[in-house]
């Protein structure tokens, strides 16, 4: 775990406006992203430090926070690097939801209604002009006051393109024809609702099973494989889906939209509907 930089002591006063004097946690820390969670009498908040590379993504994140309702963000630079605050959102990710799932122990009534809300979050986000980019199981908070979705490092107006270069988000939840863009451009690459419903299925997928959906292994693909030699794969759909199926109600209508082509598969509207039609 890391010291939190002296240079960006602005966020910490920031934070303590929302909390109160804090006590700071060290969430992650990859890549020249962190995140820290700070706790104090008042409340908690989260706060994001981006430095090198991960500056200008910082930044592009927080001027989307800014664009969002309900979300509150305070930002500000420092010597290298990007920050910005925003309150804490409390309540378990979707991941967390589905471990009983996961554990093959009661709880699918609750992680289908979590699944349901989800997708519901992301029909809502598209309806109101915004693709995510980056959909992960960790991705949807489950507070009191409903679903909210986190890291919009790669989020966008629909017909805005605010980056120069897009070389993908988590590869496992690639959509393959957002894969076969990146690797044959032309850049910057414009993500779209439709690979969001990808990455979407492929979640909620991986909380079913704590697997990714793809089939490495049968495909012969290892740990050490290149990124690009997987995403190509990816791009040519040469790696199969995983016949792991827990959930066979649940997994069917997912294993649909993984399969279908970028045309033919539901919105996130119409994935909730799939979803929430689910028997248990």
């Amino acid at each position: 775990m890391g010291e939190f930089l002296a240079e960006a002591r602005e966020a910490l006063k920031a934070a303590e406006t929302i909390c109160g004097p804090v006590e700071l946690e060290e969430i992650s820390n990859r890549r020249g992203s962190a995140v820290w969670k700070a706790n104090g009498p008042l409340g908690a908040a989260s706060i994001k430090l981006g430095t090198g590379e991960a500056a200008e993504v910082t930044a592009r994140e927080a001027s989307v926070l800014d664009q969002l309702p309900g979300y509150a963000v305070t930002a500000g630079r420092f010597a290298g690097g990007v920050w910005y605050v925003t309150p804490w959102l409390a309540g378990p990710s979707t991941w967390e939801v589905f471990r009983p799932v996961r554990k093959a122990e009661a709880g699918r009534d609750k992680a289908l209604a979590a699944a349901v809300d989800l997708c519901r979050a992301v029909a809502d986000f598209h309806a109101d002009g915004w693709v995510h980019g980056d959909l992960q199981p960790q991705h949807g908070v489950h507070t009191p006051d409903g679903v909210r979705l986190l890291d919009f490092a790669w989020s966008r107006r629909l017909g805005n393109i605010p980056w120069s270069t897009f070389d993908g988000t988590m590869i496992h939840l690639t959509a393959p024809e957002l894969a076969a863009r990146i690797i044959n451009g032309p850049q910057p690459v414009d993500t779209t609702p439709s690979a969001d419903v990808y990455a979407l299925a492929g979640t909620l997928w991986t909380c079913v099973t704590g697997t990714w959906p793809l089939d490495y292994e049968t495909a012969g693909l290892t740990k050490g494989t290149p990124l690009e030699d997987r995403r190509k794969a990816i791009a040519h759909r040469a790696v199969p889906l995983s016949t792991a199926m827990p959930w066979p109600a649940l997994q069917a209508r997912l294993r649909y939209v993984l399969l279908a082509g970028p045309d033919d598969r539901p919105t996130a509207a119409e994935l909730t509907k799939l979803v929430g039609a689910v028997d248990g």
